[in-house]
């Protein structure tokens, strides 16, 4: 399995079959971030209405797209081109300063034997269900950046509850990122011991097989694509 991040939220996870599936993609424009040009077969987004979140009509190929949160109105499974694609609903951050809370979900799917979970765009305190749909996952995509989205402490509890056995951080602040309203990596990596937990890709891609993954939680901190 090969891990792209574009920034933000978005990533490719590309099956070794060669099943390309988009997450999250966004708007450019608003974002920062250069556009997601690589093909997929799959668009998963946490919602339909977050221009940070849910831009499937801008990545391009002949894909399928599925919002996640219509899963979660199916009764919280739902399987598109052959993949099965679990999701929990959550909330946007509920006294976001920009606009009213939105619906989202956070969801997860399989590729290679490989447990991968999503968090959306999740912006409060995660609830008993919430912590428990993440039981599993072998490669958690979290939230990073604190601000508009679930506090970093909170995210840590999460991990500590769940045990991935790979954390890959999105949605923090850098310097391609235009609103400048995330926390900085550092701040997400003050809540690990950095020589003993932590490392980095140094790329924006990673490649990834079940064998590969530690035994204990580390985090991977990758660059973005260019």
């Amino acid at each position: 399995m090969q891990i792209k991040w574009y920034g933000q939220a978005a990533f490719m996870i590309t099956s070794a079959a060669g099943l390309r599936i988009a997450l999250d993609p966004y708007t450019p424009d608003e974002i920062g971030y250069a556009p997601m040009n690589d093909p997929a077969d799959i668009v998963l987004t946490s919602s339909d209405d977050d221009s940070a979140h849910c831009r499937h009509d801008l990545v391009p190929g002949d894909h399928v797209w599925l919002n996640t949160l219509d899963a979660v109105r199916e009764g919280g499974r739902k399987t598109i081109a052959g993949l099965d694609v679990r999701a929990v609903e959550a909330m946007e951050i509920a006294d976001h300063p920009l606009h009213e809370p939105g619906a989202n979900a956070m969801y997860r799917f399989e590729v290679d034997g490989m447990q991968i979970g999503h968090m959306g765009d999740v912006g409060n305190d995660l609830n008993d269900k919430q912590v428990a749909f993440f039981q599993g996952v072998d490669v958690l995509l979290t939230l990073a950046g604190g601000v508009f989205t679930t506090r970093l402490d909170e995210v840590k509890r999460l991990i500590d509850a769940t045990a991935p056995k790979l954390v890959i951080p999105m949605h923090f602040r850098t310097l391609t990122y235009k609103p400048r309203n995330l926390h900085w990596i550092e701040t997400f990596l003050s809540h690990f011991d950095e020589a003993s937990e932590v490392d980095f890709a140094f790329g924006d891609t990673v490649t990834l097989t079940k064998n590969d993954l530690p035994d204990r939680t580390r985090v991977l901190v990758m660059d973005y694509a260019r």
